[in-house]
């Protein structure tokens, strides 16, 4: 063998050593990103437990109603649309903890246009950490739709004009099923509008209760006069470093400038994501009106995001339907369940892809009371006549024996409402 054919073999070793490496690093690569695309059980991991052990509420703080005084009032924007109420326990008893992203649920006594007053029901979120002192909410005053017939909302509009220092609210414990999850994982808060609001009650807690712990904070809005709570949430990216606050602006003034007071001209929507977001495994929690709850959430489950890490709750979260969901299938699929709705005299045929009973009876023209939509408040609670119903989560309000909520549950025999 000569010395030619000699190099020869040495630098065909070398080759297939280079390519072994290459071809196992490669392989390693493909394995990672696989399971940060989702795959969680290749890897065996636990699934992600929202509310560690201990820490999940047996019962709500208080049975019933009760007494609180607004101890401040303060708008948070520009318009002065949307504004904070800060309310303290008339009893000045501390107040138990409560899990960021939980709503209130209120009784006002609203005014009516012949003197007397109406008692409705309202949920709101909490718009800021857990206190011991207080709790805040932020309402953004809903107008009447333009050329729409529809009024304004009441409830909202009862807090701007009627609600000032000093008032008492009644109101009960903070309830829930859209909470954050309490482990290390990355987190990314997406907010439409409004829908900031328990957002904003994540990230505090994060960044007071886990200061190491990743967080985005995505924000859509049309421009810079629908922002809320801008130079608190500049001071928190400021303050923290493991805090990620990305603005987008669908339609930016004029005087609104890019980087200074937005990074995105865009709705949030999941190119955003794909552009900002390191490719990590992150805990998903969205809240925002319908359309851009309809449009991301389907579009994350494209991305590979597993149900398990989608969290979201909408302006109506029964109406943001899961595609796992959509393909229920089973014997109610081809006959139907009957659910008898006595008051309203219709007897109409169920099945999976109708949704909640609430959503089924307003699909049918019968109007039933609703708050939350999540089981909290007890407004749609209704008479059970017969049959029986099946609940897809358990309700945070109790109902009354013989009757059900209709937001959260479905008819597991044919059944007969009150309704």
């Amino acid at each position: 063998m000569n010395s030619l054919s000699l190099l020869s073999l040495i630098v065909l070793g070398l080759a297939v050593q280079v390519g072994l490496y290459l071809g196992i690093v490669f392989w390693r690569h493909w394995r990672d990103y696989q399971a940060l695309r989702g795959r969680d059980e290749e890897l065996k991991l636990p699934p992600p437990r929202l509310v560690p052990e201990g820490d999940e509420p047996a019962a709500p703080a208080w049975q019933g109603f009760r007494s609180f005084r607004v101890e401040r009032k303060v708008f948070e924007d520009i318009l002065q649309s949307v504004c904070s109420f800060h309310l303290v326990p008339e009893d000045g008893q501390a107040l138990p903890g409560f899990l960021p992203g939980q709503f209130l649920t209120f009784r006002f006594d609203v005014p009516t246009a012949n003197g007397s007053t109406e008692q409705i029901i309202r949920c709101y979120s909490l718009s800021d950490a857990p206190r011991a002192e207080g709790y805040r909410i932020s309402v953004k005053r809903v107008l009447a739709p333009a050329g729409s017939g529809l009024p304004p909302g009441r409830a909202s509009g009862f807090l701007h004009d009627h609600v000032e220092v000093g008032s008492r609210l009644a109101l009960r414990a903070p309830s829930g099923h859209f909470r954050i999850d309490r482990s290390d994982a990355p987190v990314v808060l997406i907010g439409g509008g409004i829908g900031i609001t328990p957002m904003l009650s994540m990230a505090n807690w994060c960044l007071a209760e886990q200061p190491g712990r990743e967080v985005w904070l995505f924000y859509g809005v049309r421009n810079s006069r629908e922002m809320i709570m801008k130079p608190a949430l500049e001071d928190l990216a400021a303050a923290h470093p493991n805090f990620n606050l990305r603005v987008c602006f669908s339609n930016p003034l004029t005087e609104d400038v890019a980087v200074r007071d937005y990074q995105h001209q865009s709705r949030v929507d999941l190119n955003v994501l794909r552009m900002q977001l390191p490719l990590k495994t992150y805990q998903f929690y969205i809240c925002g009106p319908n359309p851009m709850m309809e449009s991301l959430v389907p579009a994350l489950e494209d991305w590979g995001v597993p149900d398990a890490r989608i969290h979201f709750e909408a302006f109506g979260p029964a109406s943001v339907k899961r595609r796992s969901a959509a393909a229920v299938t089973g014997v109610a699929d081809e006959a139907g369940i009957l659910v008898n709705f006595a008051k309203s005299g219709k007897a109409l045929s169920w099945r999976p892809a109708s949704g909640s009973l609430l959503e089924f009876a307003e699909a049918n023209g019968i109007t039933v009371d609703s708050g939350c939509r999540a089981g909290g408040c007890g407004s749609c609670q209704t008479t059970i006549e017969a049959g029986e119903v099946a609940y897809s989560q358990a309700p945070d309000f109790d109902p009354e024996p013989g009757s059900c909520l209709l937001c959260v549950c479905t008819p597991k025999s044919n059944v007969t409402l009150e309704a």
